[in-house]
């Protein structure tokens, strides 16, 4: 379950990625390289436990898959926290400096 969610969080951030690509202002390839590296890294995972379970890999426990299930969305949270960091940060839209000059007029 991980590796299936944060495949389509990454799927779904390449395309909106692709829809915008000439123009990335709000920096969202960022968050395609963070999704598209915890996919790899849980496919890896993946490879090793099949060769460590064999055929057992593909019966998960229920209770084993919800936890699976969690830490995917986890990860997913996680990217989008450090994608927001970067974004504010970054500020392409000067919405926090503008903010800041404002508070000091």
């Amino acid at each position: 379950m991980t590796l299936l969610t944060t495949v389509f969080a990454a799927i779904i951030c390449t395309v909106i990625w692709y829809r915008n690509a000439p123009a990335d202002e709000m920096k969202i390839s960022v968050l395609c390289w963070l999704y598209w590296g915890a996919s790899l890294m849980w496919f890896v995972d993946a490879i090793f436990e099949y060769a460590e379970l064999g055929a057992a890999f593909f019966e998960p426990a229920p209770a084993d898959m919800l936890n699976d299930l969690f830490l995917g969305l986890s990860a997913v949270a996680l990217g989008l926290v450090i994608w927001l960091v970067i974004l504010l940060v970054k500020d392409p839209r000067n919405v926090i400096g503008a903010a800041l000059l404002r508070k000091k007029e």
